[in-house]
């Protein structure tokens, strides 16, 4: 950790983790463009990066409100949060807008999306208002919360954690706050033994179709209640090395191919079970405990950690587009091998344009807005 005037200690590690998952998260989508199953997906188990960020939420809030709270208002916190996330949920809806209309509005069935449509979507993605299945906003006709960039699913699920966690959870004791805990936990063990994703595994949220919601929030209710719990009981252990272990841990945990197969799917579900509930928070405390001992690892550490959030908020919209022009569904599929050097560049300039943004937006609207709305 190091210290900033008039700041709390920072936890490099964990900032750099949230970077590694991020970029685990672009691969495991760059895949799944040639996926034809969940069970043959490549980088199987990415999603469940979203489960790790949630965790790390969870610490980090805590870690950075728990005691503000005689000086700070309800409202000044959500004013806090929103500054600090939604810039870059605008960003990314607006990316995606403009990935739609290249796109030629059109749906993954090959109908034309009206105008009105898109606009609408775009409202309602600008509000973080949740589209339904069937719905016209649902302008892609796949499903998605969010049409225009899927994975605002999960910050919507995040603004909701940080609405319990201002309202409700901060206030409760450690002994209270563990047995809430334990109850999600449970609850997301059950939802994975019950097969509620219909596939074995904890890929869900990303839809209001079916048990999604429910999954969704069982997902966010215990990863974050768990970061929120780690930070209170939370003693640092000197630990060497500890970002590189950790690193390695997640990644192998994100890219571990899927487990057992469509007869044995409770293989799988134990298998995301055992990541959530047991691996994740280990590697967060572990992480917590470590330290950067020279000045490259901490610029790798800064580095990743600055351009996290921009890189998985802004990068599907790109995604969009290879997907319908190289995914194994669209008119003219390819292979892997065909197309990598271009799956490549799609990652790279997803890097470039998440650092861009958070150097020359990002940052410099959330300190314009800090000014204007945090006294």
């Amino acid at each position: 950790m190091t210290t900033t005037l008039a700041q709390k200690p920072r936890y490099e590690l964990l900032d750099g983790l949230r970077g590694v998952a991020a970029l685990v998260v672009i691969w495991y989508h760059i895949f799944e463009a040639f996926a034809t199953s969940p069970y043959d997906q490549m980088l199987n188990h990415g999603y469940l990066a979203v489960d790790f960020f949630f965790v790390l939420s969870g610490f980090v809030v805590g870690y950075a409100y728990d005691d503000r709270w005689g000086k700070m208002s309800i409202g000044g916190f959500f004013k806090r949060r929103l500054i600090r996330l939604h810039p870059m949920v605008i960003a990314g809806a607006l990316l995606g807008v403009v990935s739609f209309l290249v796109q030629g509005c059109t749906t993954w069935g090959g109908e034309l999306s009206p105008l009105s449509m898109v606009m609408l979507s775009l409202l309602m993605a600008l509000l973080f208002i949740p589209a339904f299945p069937g719905q016209g906003a649902e302008v892609r006709g796949n499903g998605e919360m969010f049409p225009l960039n899927g994975p605002a699913w999960s910050l919507f699920f995040e603004y909701i954690g940080n609405i319990l966690y201002a309202l409700a959870l901060r206030r409760l004791s450690t002994k209270a706050l563990s047995a809430v805990v334990v109850a999600m936990g449970c609850g997301v063990v059950a939802f994975l033994m019950a097969d509620g994703s219909g596939f074995g595994h904890l890929g869900v949220g990303w839809t209001m179709a079916g048990y999604n919601f429910v999954g969704g929030m069982l997902r966010m209710c215990f990863a974050f209640s768990m970061g929120l719990l780690l930070q209170r009981l939370f003693v640092p252990r000197r630990i060497k090395g500890a970002f590189w272990l950790c690193s390695a841990i997640l990644v192998a945990a994100l890219v571990m191919p899927y487990a057992g197969d469509a007869s044995l799917k409770w293989v799988n579900g134990l298998y995301d079970s055992l990541c959530v509930v047991v691996l994740f928070p280990l590697i967060v405390w572990v992480a917590a405990s470590g330290t950067t001992s020279d000045r490259a690892s901490t610029g790798v550490c800064r580095f990743l950690g600055d351009i996290s959030y921009p890189l998985y908020i802004i990068h599907y919209p790109s995604m969009y587009l290879f997907y319908y022009h190289y995914a194994s569904w669209s008119a003219t599929p390819h292979t892997f091998g065909e197309v990598w050097h271009i799956a490549l560049a799609v990652v790279v300039g997803n890097i470039l344009v998440a650092w861009l943004l958070m150097r020359y937006y990002d940052k410099p609207v959330r300190a314009w807005l800090t000014r204007r709305f945090i006294r």
